[in-house]
C-alpha cells in the first residue's frame, strides 16, 4: 500500500476525531469549520485549551502548551475564529508574568497522568512556549494587547541570545519569522550548538529535525539546510513510517490511549511535510 492510503487508514483507525477532521481538511477538501468545532471540544470557560489536546498530559485544566496546540490546529486547516483565539489570549494575558511572558504548564498537571518530562522546568515562564504564542498569533492574524507585550519581552530575551535547546530554538524561530527579524546567518552559527537538534538524518534519538524548522520549501528557515541533508530527512521520514500506516514516537506518553493520539498527530504532520516537498 503506497505511504498516504496506508496512513489515511491509520489515521481513519486509530486517530482522535480532532485529526480525523484536519486530514479530512488539509487532504480531502472538508470544510475547515470542522476542525474548529472539534477544537471547541477542548476549550475551557477560562478561554484556554486543555483536556489532553497535546497528550502528554491528561490534565483537564488550561496550560500554555494547549493553548499552543489548539494555534496550530488552526494555522494547518487554515482555519480562522478570532473570537476562540481572542479568548485563548485573555487567558493568556491572565496567567502571564507582568513582563507577558508564559509557561508550558503549571502545577495543575500533577494531580493527572503526565508523561515523566512534563515536570517542574514546564513550569518556569519562557521563550518556549511565548515566542512560539505570539509568533502563531502572528500568523494568525490576530491582535492582542498580550501579544504586543509578550514581543517586547521575547525580542529582549533574543537580544541577550539565542537559547540553547532545539525546541525554545523552534519557538523563537516562529517568533523571528513572524514578528521579528529572521537572521539567517545568526541562527546557521548557533543551531549545532544546541541540545536536542538532530541534524543527523541516520540518528535515531529524539530530537527537533531540519524538516521542523522547515517544514515546507518556501520556509524563510529552508535556506538553513542544504538540499542533501533534507533529502536525507525526507528519506528517513518515508522510511520511518510503521507497517500500520502510522508514524511512532520516540519518547513515552502516560499511556496507550496518548500514544495512539500522538501518533495521530505526528502521523498527519508527516503526509503535511511529504506533501509540501513534494514525496507523497
Amino acid at each position: 500500500m503506497k505511504i498516504f492510503e496506508a496512513a489515511r487508514e491509520f489515521v481513519r483507525t486509530d486517530a482522535r476525531v480532532l485529526e480525523r477532521r484536519l486530514f479530512a481538511t488539509v487532504f480531502e477538501g472538508a470544510d475547515p469549520a470542522g476542525v474548529v468545532d472539534a477544537l471547541r471540544g477542548y476549550q475551557n470557560a477560562d478561554g484556554g485549551f486543555g483536556h489532553g489536546l497535546e497528550p502528554d498530559k491528561r490534565c483537564p485544566d488550561s496550560t500554555g502548551l494547549d493553548v499552543e496546540t489548539a494555534f496550530d490546529v488552526l494555522l494547518a486547516a487554515g482555519a480562522r475564529d478570532d473570537e476562540l483565539v481572542r479568548r485563548a489570549v485573555d487567558w493568556l494575558q491572565s496567567t502571564a508574568t507582568p513582563e507577558g511572558a508564559v509557561s508550558l504548564a503549571s502545577p495543575v498537571i500533577e494531580g493527572y497522568p503526565r508523561a515523566e518530562h512534563m515536570s517542574e522546568w514546564t513550569y518556569t515562564p519562557a521563550l518556549n512556549p511565548t515566542a512560539g504564542l505570539v509568533g502563531r498569533l502572528h500568523a494568525l492574524g490576530v491582535e492582542h494587547p498580550w501579544r504586543e507585550q509578550a514581543a517586547a519581552w521575547c525580542q529582549a530575551e533574543l537580544d541577550k541570545g539565542l537559547p540553547e535547546d532545539a525546541h525554545a530554538v523552534h519557538e523563537s524561530l516562529e517568533f523571528l519569522e513572524h514578528a521579528g527579524t529572521p537572521d539567517l546567518d545568526r541562527v546557521r552559527d548557533w543551531l549545532p550548538k544546541v541540545s536536542y537538534y538532530r541534524a543527523d538524518a541516520a540518528d535515531p534519538s529524539y530530537g527537533v529535525t531540519p524538516l521542523q524548522f522547515a517544514p515546507t520549501p518556501d520556509s524563510v528557515w529552508r535556506p538553513l539546510f542544504d538540499d542533501a541533508q533534507l533529502e536525507g530527512h525526507l528519506d528517513r521520514l518515508v522510511a520511518d513510517q510503521q507497517d500500520d500506516g502510522g508514524w511512532a514516537i520516540t519518547w513515552e506518553p502516560p499511556g496507550k490511549a496518548a500514544t495512539l493520539e500522538y501518533r495521530g498527530i505526528v502521523t498527519v504532520q508527516a503526509l503535511r511535510t511529504l506533501k509540501a516537498y513534494d514525496r507523497l
